[in-house]
């Protein structure tokens, strides 16, 4: 019994993979920024699989509030077209359009979040996994504020789990990844490989750490890259538990 049980269970995640391999829904490029004179861009969906694909493309304004991410649809940008149906080896460019808004102070933020949608398949059984893609725009702002973001570091232990928060005061976005901590001591660890999120302007967020907090009692530096640019910050000895 005990090895039936066992064969049944290979055989199931054998098919969960080929039903999830067959989706070929790719994207291309994972970002786009435009300038504040720019009224369009293009994103490329493409179908590498081998069964047709069908898709809904949304757009979203992006902010950040309260540490969280909120998503409301968006009046300022329009995406065309809205529905997708990819034949095997087929893309097709979506653009996204801006709806006349002039650019602020301060960089837009927004979200083209593709649905990849279920295709009834009478000769493929078992679960069909579909993809979603959440593709980041950014509006530059019509000024130099937009230049670079300016962050504040604190890292703090709740609950015996160190937390990092991160707030940006300036007018563009900031993208952390590649996080690694060097104590006073040349002990490295690694917090967070690829990456670990954004901090958008006028925003505060924080990230819960995998990392164990004693890693971070010495103090050190906290390495990481900001929009691809390798970056350090001092960080304090982080207060042992009482």
């Amino acid at each position: 019994m005990r090895r039936l049980l066992r064969h049944t269970a290979v055989l199931a995640l054998a098919l969960v993979q080929a039903v999830a391999s067959a989706s070929g829904l790719q994207v291309s490029p994972v970002t786009l920024t435009l300038q504040a004179t720019q009224n369009a861009e293009g994103l490329w969906l493409s179908n590498t699989g081998d069964t047709v694909v069908h898709a809904q493309v949304r757009v979203y304004h992006w902010a950040q509030e309260n540490g969280a991410e909120k998503l409301t649809p968006s009046r300022e940008l329009l995406v065309s077209p809205p529905m997708v149906q990819l034949a095997a080896s087929d893309r097709q460019l979506i653009r996204v359009i801006r709806t006349g808004v002039p650019a602020g102070t301060v960089e837009g933020s927004y979200r083209v979040v593709i649905d990849e949608l279920p295709v009834e398949m009478k000769e493929k059984k078992g679960l069909q996994l579909v993809l979603r893609y959440s593709v980041p725009i950014f509006i530059a702002a019509a000024g130099a504020q937009s230049s670079e973001p300016q962050l504040a570091w604190s890292l703090r232990r709740e609950e015996g789990q160190a937390v990092l928060e991160v707030a940006n005061t300036g007018g563009m976005h900031a993208q952390l990844a590649d996080v690694e901590f060097l104590d006073t001591v040349g002990r490295r660890t690694p917090v967070h490989a690829g990456l670990l999120g954004y901090v958008l302007p006028g925003a505060r967020m924080r990230w819960p750490l995998k990392t164990s907090a004693e890693a971070f009692a010495l103090g050190g530096i906290l390495e990481t890259k900001i929009n691809g640019n390798a970056t350090q910050e001092k960080i304090p000895p982080l207060p042992r538990a009482r």
